[in-house]
């Protein structure tokens, strides 16, 4: 079920804007409880307290502590553990010296049929505030990826900025499944006694839709829930480009140009520049995502799994070994088309890609161990020579010279044109 964001604006306890930031050295630790703050979110008479949230009209001390459990392991994984932007402080402030509010959580029944929980906001306080739907209350997945909203606000610099706003839902989930799965919070989840959970990664939708721009907010079809996998790409970053890891957070929103309505690759593309082209690294992140390898054992459960019923359709044959993309599934803006090749000679495999516009083409070769090699096509262009036992995939993406500023919940013709291109393989065909 979808978790949508919904913002809702109340008044509550004024912040200064102008707030000047201090240093590291100047600011004092964050008290280990933090104070209560009842004017943010609909209040209520009956409530129970913890270390850094507030639960408001649980159906028992029970509900609520299995509530808070997962979000107190949150709170130390991403803010302690990763210096993340505590969500106690207000968004009206860049100081780091408080003062520290709980945020509020409310148990609602009126969230709508679709609606797991949402995310509000007190814009005068600058403090969000967390509403779930009674059924939802103790499903970690659903409070996490809430308070990956939550977190973000925090951050403040995409708030009001629409072209980021599609982003916000693919943070979160990848928030709610970092939390859920990702030995970065190992330490976090043992300390508060919280076991690890299951990957939320949807192997059908992303890699058997992955001709869709890579963040898409088109309501029904789009993948802005599910496109969280290319955060999990950049943190474990096991490419080695300068500028990523797990210092992209909070970098994507420190590095945000103020009030400029770009979109979070234009960031990337700072962070990694001038070493490297945010082309070739998103290039590489679909070429990985051929055989989900990404150092996440639980998406690859999920992959091999689920693998024999994704759409991996993309080619329409034509002659001597000559193939055209589907117009249907032609790779659209940042996108890709993941292409499984079965091996038909000895083993010497060409390929020759040529498009009507900027592109990125990789050979992903699987051995037998697991292992997989990455096989780089400048202009389209190489081969290789496959082993017995190894897999094969070709991917194309679409990734034009420029980046567009798109919104991914109001695509422009831009954003959505297809990435037109022709194959000529030797020694292989798709499977």
């Amino acid at each position: 079920m979808q978790r949508l964001l919904a913002i809702t604006l109340t008044s509550g306890l004024a912040a200064s804007a102008t707030a000047a930031a201090l240093t590291p050295a100047a600011v004092a630790a964050p008290p280990d409880n933090f104070q209560a703050n009842t004017a943010v979110g609909p209040g209520g008479s009956k409530y129970k307290d913890y270390p850094h949230f507030r639960v408001y009209n649980a159906q028992n001390d029970t509900v609520a502590d299995n509530c808070v459990r997962p979000l107190e392991a949150a709170y130390q994984c991403f803010v302690v553990d990763l210096h993340w932007r505590s969500p106690g402080l207000s968004y009206n402030s860049e100081s780091e010296a408080g003062p520290y509010y709980k945020l509020n959580i409310y148990r609602t029944d009126n969230l709508g049929a679709n609606t797991a929980a949402n995310t509000g906001l007190d814009t005068r306080a600058g403090l969000a505030f967390l509403n779930v739907g009674s059924p939802y209350m103790t499903d970690p997945g659903t409070v996490v990826h809430e308070f990956g909203h939550a977190m973000t606000y925090a951050a403040h610099w995409w708030i009001d900025q629409t072209r980021t706003g599609a982003w916000w839902e693919t943070i979160a989930n990848w928030v709610a499944d970092t939390y859920l799965t990702d030995p970065v919070c190992e330490s976090a989840r043992k300390r508060t006694n919280v076991a690890s959970g299951n990957t939320i990664f949807q192997p059908k939708k992303v890699i058997g839709d992955s001709y869709l721009p890579i963040v898409d907010g088109s309501r029904g079809t789009g993948n802005y829930y599910e496109a969280w996998p290319f955060f999990t790409f950049l943190v474990h970053n096991l490419d080695n480009y300068t500028g990523l890891g797990i210092d992209i957070f909070p970098n994507i929103w420190t590095k945000y140009k103020r009030n400029s309505d770009e979109t979070p690759l234009h960031v990337l593309e700072r962070l990694v520049a001038p070493s490297t082209r945010i082309q070739t690294v998103v290039g590489r992140y679909w070429a990985r995502m051929a055989h989900v390898d990404l150092a996440h054992p639980k998406m690859q459960a999920a992959f091999q799994s689920q693998r024999r019923n994704i759409n991996y359709a993309n080619l329409d044959t034509l002659s001597g070994g000559n193939y055209r993309v589907k117009s249907a599934r032609a790779p659209r803006y940042m996108g890709a088309n993941i292409i499984p090749l079965k091996v038909t000679g000895s083993g010497a495999v060409i390929v020759t890609v040529k498009a009507s516009s900027g592109f990125t083409a990789t050979l992903a070769i699987k051995a037998a161990n697991g292992q997989v090699r990455y096989i780089d096509l400048p202009k389209g262009a190489g081969g290789a020579t496959i082993a017995s036992g190894e897999e094969t995939t070709l991917v194309v993406a679409n990734t034009p010279d420029q980046l567009l500023l798109f919104d991914p919940f109001k695509l422009s013709a831009e954003a959505t044109k297809g990435l037109d291109y022709q194959v000529q393989l030797t020694g292989v065909t798709p499977v």
